[in-house]
């Protein structure tokens, strides 16, 4: 099965690799860079949703593929608890159906939730809080905020493998 990940990000295809190795016969993953058509800072659960659904839908409609796996990581509020989170949605498609899943959502550090809500990227945020370069490519928010325990990678494949409920399951 070849399955196209919407996304040149190496830690989206381990994510996805992760989700489908042991549900899929032989699946093969490929990168496919597609745009999300949602800001580069997806604001909402909406956005990020929307975000992971165009990434799928536009992988898949790049080449020969089975399926479409969009991710897309954003930020939102939650009913109940204070704060802005960091979230995660995946979405996997073959063009009929979709299937929707998202990963673990982490609070964000006041002085960090402070500057997406000024308008900054999250990823670019946590390069300079952490002094590194690159960060959502390895560890992520994810990882950075839990001492890694929970790394990117761990993250968006949850989402993922939720995401791919209707194609290893009967139950959809």
């Amino acid at each position: 099965m070849r399955i196209a990940v919407g996304s040149g990000n190496p830690v989206k295809r381990r994510a996805v690799e992760a989700a489908v190795q042991s549900t899929l016969e032989s699946p093969r993953v490929e990168v496919v860079s597609v745009d999300s058509g949602v800001s580069e800072q997806p604001q909402g659960h909406a956005e990020t949703i929307t975000g992971a659904g165009n990434r799928a839908a536009n992988a898949l409609a790049a080449g020969e593929y089975d399926l479409g796996v969009g991710l897309e990581g954003g930020v939102a509020e939650f009913s109940g608890s204070a704060g802005l989170f960091l979230i995660m949605w995946a979405a996997a498609t073959d063009g009929e159906r979709t299937g929707r899943g998202a990963g673990p959502s982490f609070r964000l550090p006041g002085p960090i939730a402070e500057r997406v809500d000024a308008g900054e990227e999250l990823g670019s945020v946590m390069d300079d809080v952490l002094g590194e370069n690159d960060v959502a490519k390895r560890q992520g928010a994810a990882g950075a905020l839990s001492a890694g325990v929970v790394d990117r990678d761990d993250a968006l494949a949850a989402g993922v493998a939720a995401a791919m409920g209707p194609f290893v399951t009967e139950h959809y």
